[in-house]
């Protein structure tokens, strides 16, 4: 064996050091796929550490033994396709962003003197481009961008182009978590696609076949939305679906999991509530479910990270979210043989396959969630057969450790 073969053997026996740079301070989909992948990636291969706005996800990271610096704020600039500035929403930017530039800037110099021997720095999501900036420019190390939102294709944007021209010259690689979002990206930029990952114990895999077997007990659907109670999430569509189930006499039980009581009033709360800059929509669901005289067919669970306790009792799962993209809920109930209603147009093959893993509607339409719940009523048979499908699509392309090992392979290319 030569020296060279001999060194390079040597460099993959050492751990990498990853700095992850995450926007999200309150944990959600985003920070559990993070929390996902480093935990697959095989021991001893990577070192992870952390800079995230302060809140839960840092409190989860650091109860699991991943070191964790914490900013009072990330400087974010949104192009997704949902949420891109216009009108009001620029007074996000100049309000919010551009207040915590300073304290980007600081957390990366905090974490250079930290942390000095870091190898790779990991930007979790593509929203934090003035980290991709700061970063290259204070550590100088090999970065990757993840890209988790379908992002606004328009061909005229001046903002396309800049995001663009940053991630050519700032970045050495980019990760999509799926087709859909790739898609979304300019055709200048090479990008890799690595879904994102679930773990679930083996045990469980082997012996879920039945799990989902509440409709066949006692004629009742139950049906499953997983995630905040936010208008962009869908939640005003999911109630009036329900609603409308309930006036054709169809036997429905809607699970809601990740209710949280509502916050108490504030003049800042109610100022940014006006301006529609606040997402939760706790208040308005409950007065809703009242409205709708709906309060005996939800039940309510806290989130919790035992995912297996409400996927076991869902039949279907709802992901009507206005993001026109596939949810982690979504591919984590199908470890579960749960399939799906998810609200987008023009899937790709890769999450989702209307009619064989679930069932795609268009986005914002009640009316058409109601009919996909219907067609699963009528067609219990259905559930089982498109349960199996989203199960085979999961282990394809969601196994945590296959992906997490792609990953890996990325970094150790960067390294070298």
């Amino acid at each position: 064996m030569e020296l060279s073969e001999i060194s390079q053997d040597l460099d993959k026996a050492k751990p990498l050091s990853v700095l992850y740079i995450h926007h999200c301070g309150i944990f959600g989909g985003a920070s559990k796929s993070l929390f996902e992948m480093i935990c697959a990636f095989p021991k001893g291969t990577v070192n992870p550490f952390v800079i995230t706005q302060r809140g839960s996800t840092a409190e989860y990271f650091r109860k699991n033994s991943i070191q964790v610096l914490e900013t009072k704020g990330l400087s974010q600039f949104d192009n997704s396709q949902y949420s891109y500035y216009r009108g009001l929403r620029w007074l996000i930017f100049f309000l919010r962003e551009l207040f915590y530039v300073p304290f980007t800037v600081f957390s990366i110099f905090k974490a250079k003197r930290l942390w000095p021997s870091i190898d790779i720095i990991h930007i979790n999501d593509i929203t934090n481009i003035p980290s991709v900036i700061f970063s290259k420019l204070i550590f100088n190390k090999p970065i990757i961008v993840h890209v988790r939102c379908v992002q606004r294709n328009c061909l005229k944007s001046y903002r396309n182009r800049i995001i663009t021209n940053i991630l050519l010259k700032y970045c050495q690689e980019i990760i999509a978590i799926d087709e859909t979002v790739r898609s979304s990206l300019s055709s200048k930029l090479s990008v890799k696609v690595i879904h994102n990952g679930f773990t679930v114990d083996a045990a469980m895999i082997n012996n879920n076949k039945n799990l989902h077997n509440n409709f066949h007990k006692d004629k009742k659907l139950i049906i499953g939305y997983v995630g905040n109670l936010f208008r962009l999430k869908g939640i005003y569509e999911f109630l009036e679906a329900l609603r409308i189930c309930k006036f054709k006499g169809i036997n429905v039980k809607f699970l809601i999991v990740g209710y949280k009581p509502p916050k108490s009033k504030s003049f800042k709360r109610l100022i940014l509530k006006k301006l529609k800059f606040l997402q939760d929509s706790d208040e308005d669901v409950l007065k809703l479910i009242e409205e709708f005289n709906l309060k005996n067919d939800i039940n309510f669970m806290s989130f919790t990270h035992r995912t297996s306790q409400f996927y076991k009792q869902m039949d279907v799962i709802c992901f009507p979210s206005h993001l026109n993209a596939v949810g982690r809920p979504v591919f984590e109930a199908a470890f579960f043989k749960v399939p799906s209603i998810v609200a987008i147009e023009n899937p790709i093959e890769d999450t989702i396959i209307h009619a064989q893993t679930g069932l795609c509607v268009e986005p914002k339409n009640p009316v058409a969630l109601a009919d996909a719940i219907q067609y699963f009523y009528q067609h219990p048979d259905e559930i089982t057969r498109m349960g199996e499908l989203a199960y085979e699509l999961a282990l394809k392309n969601f196994d945590n450790n296959k992906n997490a090992k792609n990953l890996l392979e990325v970094y150790r290319n960067l390294k070298q």
